[in-house]
């Protein structure tokens, strides 16, 4: 039996929130396609009173940046962007092109062409989030795309210098200090001075997620994505204190993130909450976390692994903290998370930071058909044909002709009844078919 120990907000709450957000957007995307720079340079103002000569950084602005990060700070990137770029490069390595005969004469086959342009947004608003640079920028890069473009906004009155770092050392070609809507707005649409991209990437609050969903179809995006959710599943073979540390560790990222506990164990389940209550007293970010554990937060006990599973695929979400004696059996039959993290030694800050997994995922129950930002994601798979001989011609010629007949497509019949006649040698009448 599913027993709710603590709920979070309602659907009807969460829905009032997302409509004033999605109001907010429609109308700062409209200013900016048609004010162009002007609107982004107001909105800059307005948001981030950030209005500098150029939003671009020059090449003697990028280093002046990197030179004020400490050397400890640019080895501990380069080690995380190590561990990324090695991880999107077998990811790469996996996807073999095809090519094969597949009748006769007939040749088919699929390539992996990789987006000519990517905009990349880094979030730097309450926290400057260096790692989502590796994430967004470097794994473009790998996957070959041609023009990165990758935005921040300003974080205390100038380029956070840490956030450049990683964004250059990643591989951006143009680095922009510019932030939320007016930044994926202007990336997107394309100003007088930005030129536009074929793709957006990168997580953001609700609003730069927002922009990205009302601009999909202009431009492709990585994924629909919400605030950050975390899912502990454990039993008793783990303590209260380590459930309550992962999952206030998430919590802090705003006040509306989702946080919950999965347990058979009733007594882990009170311990959970009873840590919580006392971390909530010294964690330097408990203003947020404490925000999002009262209004998101959510206990549920149930009374089996199995049960558990099922509540879990239901529930789909971004991060899944597993802690259980048999970590794996969830490896093997959940189908439903952004991503897993196995064992008690792992934990949802590895794969934001450093591990080497991508941290931009799926949210609001997204995990049900995708999966998270990778390497695969910046390459179009495109297939190709070619028909190597007259016979092979003639012969799908025939089959094409008579199933446009079955369809009513007379032109598209056609196309196939020429090639027949040509290479077949077949006497075939105008918008006829071949005969079998």
């Amino acid at each position: 039996m599913i027993r709710y120990l603590k709920s979070g907000a309602t659907t009807e709450t969460r829905a009032k929130a997302d409509r004033k957000v999605r109001e907010l957007v429609e109308s700062t995307l409209a200013d900016i396609e048609a004010n162009g720079d002007s609107a982004v340079r107001e909105l800059s103002v307005r948001f981030d009173d950030w209005s500098p000569q150029s939003f671009f950084l020059s090449k003697e602005e990028i280093d002046r940046a990197i030179d004020e990060v400490e050397p400890q700070a640019l080895e501990d990137i380069r080690f995380a962007q190590a561990q990324v770029r090695r991880f999107a490069e077998a990811q790469l390595a996996s996807m073999q092109e095809v090519e094969i005969e597949n009748s006769p004469g007939v040749i088919l086959g699929h390539k992996h062409i990789p987006i000519d342009s990517v905009g990349c947004y880094i979030p730097g608003g309450s926290y400057p989030m260096v790692a989502s640079a590796h994430m967004s920028v470097l794994t473009a890069k790998v996957a070959g795309v041609k023009r990165v473009i990758a935005a921040a906004p300003p974080y205390k009155g100038k380029a956070h210098p840490a956030i450049v770092a990683a964004m250059h050392l990643a591989g951006a070609d143009e680095i922009l200090v510019l932030g939320g809507v007016q930044a994926v707005g202007a990336m997107a649409i394309g100003t007088e001075s930005i030129a536009p991209v074929d793709m957006l990437v990168g997580p953001g609050n609700a609003f730069v997620a927002e922009a990205k969903r009302q601009l999909f179809g202009r431009v492709g995006i990585d994924l629909f994505a919400g605030p950050t959710e975390t899912l502990v599943i454990a039993d008793d073979s783990v303590d209260g204190l380590l459930c309550a540390t992962d999952l206030l560790g998430q919590a802090e990222h705003g006040i509306n993130s989702p946080c919950a506990l999965l347990t058979n164990s009733e007594a882990l389940a009170h311990e959970t909450e009873q840590a919580i209550t006392e971390l909530l007293e010294k964690l330097p970010t408990a203003d947020i976390a404490r925000q999002s554990w009262e209004t998101y937060g959510e206990i549920i006990v149930c009374d089996s692994h199995e049960e558990m599973l099922q509540v879990a695929n239901k529930m789909a979400y971004e991060h899944v903290q597993v802690m259980t004696e048999n970590a794996d059996w969830y490896l093997e039959n959940m189908t439903n998370y952004g991503a897993l993290f196995l064992g008690p030694r792992t934990n949802v800050a590895f794969g934001d930071k450093v591990i080497g997994t991508n941290h931009t995922l799926p949210t609001k129950r997204a995990a049900r058909y995708t999966g998270g930002l990778w390497v695969g994601k910046f390459l179009k798979t495109c297939t190709y044909q070619k028909v190597l001989t007259d016979e092979a011609s003639a012969r799908i010629g025939s089959y094409c002709s008579r199933l446009c007949a079955l369809e009513g497509f007379a032109g598209h019949g056609e196309q196939a009844n020429e090639r027949v006649r040509r290479y077949g040698k077949r006497d075939v009448p105008y918008a006829g078919q071949v005969k079998a």
